[in-house]
């Protein structure tokens, strides 16, 4: 029973299939120069890398999930003059072996970048990282709010 159109990339219906058919998929096959979709999984490794922004009182801290990667394969920069930082990496591919058949590949790799601009009132020669169960968690800490100058009364001499 053929439900989609073969020009659309599927062949045929599996009604007890858990793929979710993407009807975009053939176009992205396309603009990737053929079936495997190379640039667009390398674009999405990009993209995908999720990074929470908290700010507290204190910093600002970042958060990433980056399962699998150990701190030796991350870099963390500052850049244009210390007011951006960024994030780095790079998932590397799994060894294939001639005789390995794959069904399904879903998880991103390639390399990852993120950048950040950072605030003007932050100490970035404190800032701290550390990873932990495949969490990066980077700490900016901020310079404190200068009080507002409060009215001085003068005495009038003479």
């Amino acid at each position: 029973m053929l439900i989609v159109p073969s020009f659309l990339g599927r062949r045929s219906f599996d009604p007890f299939s858990l793929e979710v058919w993407d009807p975009f998929q053939s176009f992205t096959d396309l603009a990737s120069g053929g079936p495997s979709g190379q640039f667009v999984k390398e674009t999405s490794a990009i993209a995908n890398t999720q990074i929470d922004w908290k700010e507290t009182p204190e910093a600002h801290i970042f958060k990433a999930d980056l399962p699998g990667l150990k701190k030796e394969e991350v870099k963390i920069e500052l850049e244009e003059g210390q007011t951006v930082l960024q994030i780095s990496g790079e998932r590397s591919k799994e060894e294939e072996e001639k005789n390995d058949k794959w069904h399904r590949i879903e998880r991103s790799r390639g390399k990852f970048l993120r950048r950040f601009r950072l605030p003007e009132n932050v100490k970035v020669e404190e800032i701290k990282a550390s990873m932990e169960n495949g969490v990066l968690t980077v700490t900016v800490p901020k310079q404190p709010q200068p009080q507002p100058a409060q009215p001085k009364s003068i005495e009038i001499s003479g």
